[in-house]
């Protein structure tokens, strides 16, 4: 340490000037020269005293009242700890600055320089590039797996049926089903090979009918004429009658097949072991095997896009993520009162872990002191502070000296 130095070649300066002018001719220069260097000798060396005296006892003997940082250790630690904690580094102005913190806005504009950075831009793309690689698909899979299937196991699936099934309804999806079947049943019913197949069940049934009397001879007449092809154009022609008329909205039987359709699916979303049915389908083919071969292909496909995708992004320049900063910035801006809000949010957050962990700022600075011994901690201050002090002995020796010649001039008027 030069200020080292430079204090111990004041006071030897000093010492080898007060013992030079005791051997030489007495004269009036001589005098004040040794008044000046005698004072000098007693200034340095009690400011050497005096600095020396707060690290470490004066030529290793123990002196009371020296060594006085390693004696009052504990004092000094919890002084600067309590210095730390009200008055540079307290709660409260800490909590205020972060109040006052612009959080999206300072988030922004370091975005903003990034990004426009090539050199940035494929960085970035690298690193997600080798993450992504290096995301073990196969171990983690099974893990996926069984946390799919806790999660099923811990949820009640009613709501969700009683939900889905209510969506349905307001999306009048039982109505377009019910569309679907009377258009697919009158197509259906217009084809010739079933519009006769129709008229051959029917025929054979009728015969199948066992009346006596005046009916039977009746019922035999008609079948006399009428045919298997007759028969089944009668029927077609009821039915697509009664497709189209039910194919209206205020149609009596329609309304009637809806209601009964909207009852059953109530019924049925409501029943607790529907439910856990369900649950239990669903829960067996997530546990399955073959599922977890099936994830871990779609996981694997799903890895191969993005690297592609990323691939290509780096041949661009990664132009991607300017046009992703800037599709995120245009679709946040109008919005201030929404980004305040998320902003205070987030504030509050690190405000509040702030203020739970504020306790920890002390500990945490206490545990290092304590972690350095006795020999450390002294090093320590004497590099951060000892320059500084070093310069008290040489101001000491020096305004020592001038004293010295004033009082020796004093001390010849006088005499």
């Amino acid at each position: 340490m030069k200020t080292r130095y430079l204090a111990g070649t004041s006071l030897a300066v000093m010492g080898a000037g007060f013992l030079i002018t005791l051997f030489l001719p007495q004269n009036l220069a001589v005098r004040l020269l040794q008044g000046g260097f005698e004072a000098g000798l007693v200034g340095g060396f009690a400011d050497w005293f005096a600095v020396t005296a707060l690290f470490r006892h004066p030529m290793g003997i123990p002196i009371p009242h020296t060594s006085l940082l390693l004696q009052n250790r504990n004092k000094i630690i919890n002084s600067l700890i309590s210095a730390l904690e009200t008055e540079l580094l307290n709660k409260d102005s800490i909590t205020k600055r972060l109040r006052q913190v612009k959080l999206f806005k300072g988030l922004s504009s370091g975005i903003l320089k990034l990004v426009s950075r090539k050199k940035i831009r494929l960085k970035v793309i690298d690193t997600v590039s080798d993450v992504i690689r290096q995301v073990p698909l196969e171990q983690m899979t099974p893990s996926v797996q069984k946390a799919l299937v806790k999660f099923l196991q811990s949820q009640d699936l009613s709501p969700v049926l009683e939900s889905v099934s209510r969506q349905a309804f307001r999306s009048k999806v039982d109505e377009k089903a019910l569309n679907y079947i009377l258009n697919f049943a009158g197509r259906w019913v217009s084809q010739p090979e079933n519009e006769y197949m129709l008229g051959q069940l029917a025929h054979n049934k009728l015969q199948e009918i066992q009346l006596n009397g005046m009916k039977g001879f009746a019922l035999q007449a008609m079948l006399g004429f009428m045919s298997e092809e007759k028969l089944g154009n009668i029927l077609k022609n009821l039915i697509l009658s009664s497709l189209h008329e039910m194919s209206y909205e205020d149609s009596p039987f329609r309304q009637r097949i809806l209601t009964e359709v909207r009852q059953q699916v109530s019924d049925f979303t409501e029943n607790p072991e529907v439910a856990d049915r369900l649950k239990g389908m669903i829960g067996d083919k997530l546990a399955d095997s073959g599922t977890e071969q099936w994830m871990l292909s779609k996981l694997e496909e799903i890895r191969t896009r993005v690297l592609s995708i990323l691939e290509k992004e780096q041949n661009n320049g990664g132009r991607g993520i300017i046009k992703m900063y800037r599709w995120i910035t245009n679709n946040l801006r109008g919005k201030e009162e929404m980004m305040d809000r998320w902003e205070q949010g987030i504030l509050s957050l690190i405000v509040q872990a702030v203020e739970a962990n504020y306790y920890r700022i002390g500990l945490l600075v206490r545990d290092n002191l304590d972690q350095l011994d006795d020999e450390s901690l002294v090093q320590m201050l004497e590099d951060k502070v000892g320059g500084d002090l070093q310069w008290i002995r040489v101001n000491g020796a020096i305004c020592g000296f001038l004293i010295g010649i004033v009082l020796t001039v004093i001390h010849m008027i006088i005499a």
